[in-house]
């Protein structure tokens, strides 16, 4: 039996899909690559030492799908694929709901026709919309969500409920992740935005390597320690150990379930420069600009949930979310084109 991997050929899909080849787990991946490399998979297949089998597709093709599931002995899916920019789903929120939504929709029912009863599907701290307090638990409120791409998760993970309740056979879950950075320690694979990076992390390493000229910080009145935004930053392999932990997990279980995967911890945008300008070695020039609108002040995570039910919990620090980065951005400049 096999698992397989939607999207599996972007930042959390391949090191996740390393991480699944690393456990001698049989995995089919599918990708567009629309946001993604092939190169990605081609240098996981270097480090497992073997190679999942790669189908070029789209998650809306139902008939590319219904094929899949035909010819591959499928026992669960891990769903990653879908469009991630929060500023780009407010410019295109009909491609949002389309790909995020409709996609999944559209895998749910490949998924039941072919009698595949598990998900695990990458869902998102922004259903948690504008947060009432934090640290933010599982029974913290959804909704009210502030963009399209949040809104996208949020009704996706309305779907598995209810999805759930009438088909009791199912084993759904949702991984609600916050910050996801870092690279594989071995510098060989890591996250490749193309264009301008939405996010914090991979925009600081674009300006040590010297391909972005300074960063800018949106907001320093915000009231935080240093006036900078709070966030909950996770390492990448963390997060692709706790997806073969949802997995073990509901394996002999159904229903919906849900689970943060955070490290319980924030930190700031200042800090977060401080650190790398700290391990890289490299200058970190940065701007202030006035706060974005939508934006907040602090958010992470309570992941006690996750450690009871699936012993799972973040092993690795700020410092080792930074060095692994900065590997990865100073050996790949270019990202997956640089070979």
């Amino acid at each position: 039996m096999a698992i397989l991997v939607t999207g599996g050929g972007g930042y959390i899909g391949s090191h996740t899909v390393l991480r699944l080849l690393e456990q001698q787990e049989e995995v089919v991946v599918l990708d567009n690559f629309v946001n993604a490399s092939p190169q990605a998979l081609t240098r996981v297949a270097g480090l497992a030492g073997r190679a999942p089998h790669v189908i070029e597709g789209d998650v809306c093709d139902a008939a590319l799908l219904t094929r899949l599931f035909a010819t591959h002995r499928i026992d669960a899916v891990i769903h990653f694929a879908g469009l991630k920019a929060v500023g780009e789903s407010v410019r295109e929120p009909l491609a949002y709901y389309q790909v995020n939504l409709s996609g999944t929709l559209t895998l749910l029912a490949a998924m039941r026709a072919a009698g595949v009863h598990h998900l695990i599907f990458s869902s998102s701290a922004t259903v948690y919309g504008q947060p009432e307090q934090v640290p933010l638990t599982e029974a913290s409120r959804t909704g009210g969500t502030t963009n399209p791409y949040g809104t996208s998760k949020w009704m996706v993970e309305q779907v598995l409920r209810d999805l759930a309740l009438a088909a009791p056979e199912m084993a759904l879950v949702a991984l609600r992740y916050f910050n996801p950075v870092g690279a594989h320690p071995s510098g060989r694979i890591g996250e490749d935005p193309r264009g301008t990076p939405n996010n914090l992390l991979p925009y600081i390493a674009q300006v040590a390597v010297g391909k972005l000229p300074s960063v800018t910080v949106f907001g320093n009145d915000y009231p935080t320690p240093d006036g900078t935004g709070v966030r909950d930053y996770i390492h990448v392999m963390d997060l692709a150990d706790g997806h073969l932990q949802a997995l073990r997990h509901s394996r002999d279980r159904t229903g919906f379930s849900v689970w943060n995967l955070g490290t319980g911890r924030g930190h700031s945008v200042l800090e977060m420069i401080d650190a790398f300008r700290r391990l890289s070695g490299r200058d970190i020039p940065y701007t202030l600009a006035p706060r974005r609108p939508g934006d907040i002040a602090e958010c992470w995570s309570d992941p006690s949930r996750a450690a009871v039910d699936l012993k799972w919990s973040a092993t690795r620090d700020l410092d080792d979310m930074i060095r692994d980065t900065w590997r990865w951005q100073s050996q790949n400049p270019q990202g997956y084109s640089s070979e």
